[in-house]
């Protein structure tokens, strides 16, 4: 079994004095320094960013968008498509005009892009204008890197091979007051064929049943009533950990604290998901019925080329064991389009899974090489204008199936949590069901953070419309 490493709260201690260091050296000049932190990728790296922010304000900084009035630019990167590290590098070299007109702004680039050899070599190399670089693993000593980068002057690249450690105890400065991601566990043992994930983010790790409970009761206590949990595999969490506790169990622990709140989470893996899960899921109260289940693909050659472990028939009977336990179950997937060598005939199997499925809403994606994965050094004899007449034609499927599934809705009546303003002057309100379906609505913003009841008016590929009560 692999071995948990555990980083000792006596070092996140060190970090902290030394973010008070830093506040003695940023704050000598007369006005408050700003930070600017940009996140790209998955909800993970929004819950890292969160930590990163964190530290930024113990250290004394307040927050800007603008990146021109920024003293520190922190780019947080994905690596699970080719397209986001192209907009990445994009946007980091276009900091050259941010640098030119403040010469002492500091750019730091973290995240799951750099934790990959050549892309880190390709910052080195080509971007003189990043002062430093940290993957994943090294986000708990940021402030660490910082300091050396401050009163050494030099640039700064920690970017070395680790399976990963949980560090307890990092501060964090969330975004909103309503929705919280909050992290089970970290990394991936599961290796799908095309996913670099694994080898950037580590072995599965699973935080400790006690200190998710502490942060979650702090959430709720705090007024959050939309509460995510977060690992790249939900449904193995606490394999590591061999002490019984298992993704359900979580959920019961958390259901368990007092307080109006609902409880979700991603992403979960079919080969995980179990029935005591989707029992679960049923029997507590405030877990939403909710399910964001990646297929990939439903074709089971391509599925097991892709090493994901499940076939398309115990796909369908997972799917249709939750609905057993949950009628109203809101179904959410992923799908790559053009894997390495997909035919016709098993694209048209797809297809005929999401037909028969009838997702509420999917994200698909056209297959993106990513270098070290098994996937990338497959022959594959398509070309991108095949793949996209298939990409096309799937989401067509895709959304029209969505729109059939939002006119379902109208005219009834739905309890939702209103989380924020759309910005816009009719419908100025915007809302989640409890399956996750957006919702519009008019009314005053003194009721965000809020469960309302509504009507359903109207509703199309998109969204949902309503009125309140």
């Amino acid at each position: 079994m692999y071995q948990r490493n555990t980083i000792d709260i006596s070092r996140i201690e060190e970090q902290e004095k030394i973010c008070r260091e830093i506040y003695e050296i940023i704050n000598a000049a007369e006005t408050r320094p700003l930070a600017m932190v940009d996140t790209y990728g998955c909800q993970q790296n929004e819950a890292d960013s969160e930590k990163i922010r964190g530290y930024l304000a113990e250290m004394g900084f307040g927050f800007t968008q603008d990146e021109f009035e920024a003293d520190i630019v922190v780019v947080n990167t994905c690596a699970v498509r080719e397209h986001a590290e192209m907009r990445v590098l994009g946007n980091v070299g276009a900091l050259n005009h941010t640098k030119k007109a403040k010469p002492g702004q500091i750019i730091a680039v973290c995240g799951c892009m750099v934790q990959q050899e050549h892309m880190a070599q390709k910052l080195k190399m080509s971007y003189p204008i990043v002062d430093l670089v940290f993957g994943p693993h090294e986000l708990w000593r940021f402030p660490e890197l910082l300091h050396e980068v401050l009163t050494k002057h030099k640039r700064i690249f920690a970017t070395a091979k680790s399976d990963g450690s949980v560090a307890e105890g990092i501060p964090l400065k969330r975004d909103g007051t309503v929705k919280a991601w909050l992290s089970i566990m970290y990394g991936c043992n599961n290796f799908c064929s095309y996913c670099i994930v694994p080898y950037v983010r580590g072995r599965e790790r699973s935080r400790l049943p006690e200190d998710i409970l502490k942060e979650a009761r702090g959430l709720v206590e705090a007024g959050y009533k939309d509460i995510t949990l977060l690992g790249q595999n939900v449904n193995s969490y606490g394999k590591d950990l061999d002490i019984g506790t298992d993704f359900a169990d979580l959920i019961r622990m958390i259901n368990d604290i007092p307080g109006d709140f609902l409880i979700r989470f991603m992403t979960s893996h079919p080969k995980d998901a179990t029935e005591k899960l989707f029992k679960t899921m049923a029997e507590c109260e405030k877990c939403a019925h909710q399910l964001h289940l990646p297929v990939q693909s439903g074709n089971d050659r391509i599925l097991k080329v892709m090493n994901r472990h499940y076939n398309r028939a115990k796909y369908i009977e997972q799917i249709e064991t939750a609905k057993k336990y949950m009628p109203d179950l809101v179904i959410t997937t992923d799908i790559i389009v053009g894997f390495p060598g997909e035919t016709d005939e098993e694209f048209e199997d797809t297809i005929s899974l999401v037909e028969k499925i009838r997702y509420d809403a999917m994200f698909t994606f056209i297959y993106s090489k990513r270098v070290g994965t098994p996937a990338a050094v497959m022959p594959d004899p398509y070309t991108r204008e095949d793949k996209q007449k298939h990409f096309d034609r799937l989401t067509e499927v895709a959304n029209r199936i969505s729109g059939e599934k939002h006119k379902e809705y109208i005219g009834s009546e739905q309890k939702v949590l209103i989380d924020g303003e759309t910005g816009r002057d009719e419908y100025n309100l915007s809302a989640r069901t409890n399956g996750g379906r957006l919702v519009h609505l008019k009314g005053d913003p003194s009721l965000i953070g809020q469960f309302k009841t509504v009507k359903i008016t109207d509703g199309n590929t998109w969204a949902l419309y309503g009125e309140m009560e």
